[in-house]
């Protein structure tokens, strides 16, 4: 499919959905990090024409990031008349509930918690706008590995991209006139003190990540399944204990 094909899928397929649903939002609210994912959804909700809400969340967020996000969300809003970009300091709330919680320390649980700080402020601003929030997530994040914070990044409202691969998604950015830096930059969640990106954490870039999805005979097919099943929890449905009433 051509690029151009695809962005005007996901850019009707937003729209449609705001017309169609019941609640009938009045507005998109994206969160932005720096990186090529939510660049390209925050572009694409804007493209809709309807009310775009682009929250920057840095929390002790390494400079190159955070002055990837703030440039994004500058040119979003020089770009569009219907663009709102805001940047709000949690970095406080985010230092008060882990001194809260200092007795029970986990790095990877304070990471997450980041995420699921910025979840709750995109719900917020959603409420008091009559939006939704717009996922940011991709088909080998969401669907392959399960790279995300469960009601972190995970938790959102429609996922506009989460059938589109991470090459599928740099194309859109192209097409669409994200910044190359942008563009060019190592993939990070930016929930880490010490900036390490996705291929760090992962262990596996997405250009490999996606061959070995797409093919069983991939020398990186074990790979992927180890990384995969580890965070299965995250992407089946939530165990129910289930009666059988007779």
């Amino acid at each position: 499919m051509k690029v151009e094909k695809r962005a005007e899928i996901i850019k009707k397929w937003i729209d449609d959905y705001c017309k169609n649903t019941s609640y009938s939002p009045k507005s998109l609210v994206v969160g932005i990090s720096g990186g090529i994912d939510s660049s390209v959804v925050s572009t694409l909700c804007a493209l809709t024409g309807r009310k775009t809400i682009v929250l920057s969340m840095p929390i002790k967020q390494i400079k190159t990031q955070h002055d990837l996000s703030l440039k994004h969300g500058e040119w979003l809003k020089s770009k569009f008349n219907n663009v709102e970009f805001k940047l709000i300091e949690i970095e406080k709330i985010f230092n008060s509930f882990k001194e809260t919680l200092k007795d029970f320390n986990n790095e990877h649980g304070l990471a997450n918690s980041r995420a699921r700080l910025r979840m709750a402020t995109l719900y917020q601003v959603a409420a008091s706008n009559s939006g939704i929030v717009v996922g940011t997530g991709n088909k080998v994040e969401d669907f392959g590995v399960g790279f995300y914070t469960k009601y972190g990044d995970g938790g959102v409202d429609i996922s506009p991209i989460a059938d589109c691969n991470k090459t599928q998604v740099w194309e859109l950015g192209k097409f669409l006139g994200v910044s190359k830096e942008i563009i060019e930059a190592k993939p990070t969640d930016g929930l880490w003190d010490d900036g390490r990106n996705d291929e760090k954490q992962l262990g596996m870039s997405y250009q490999d990540l996606e061959k070995a999805m797409l093919n069983k005979n991939d020398p990186n097919y074990a790979k992927y399944l180890e990384i995969r099943n580890k965070n299965l929890h995250k992407m089946n449905p939530i165990p129910v204990c289930k009666f059988n009433d007779e």
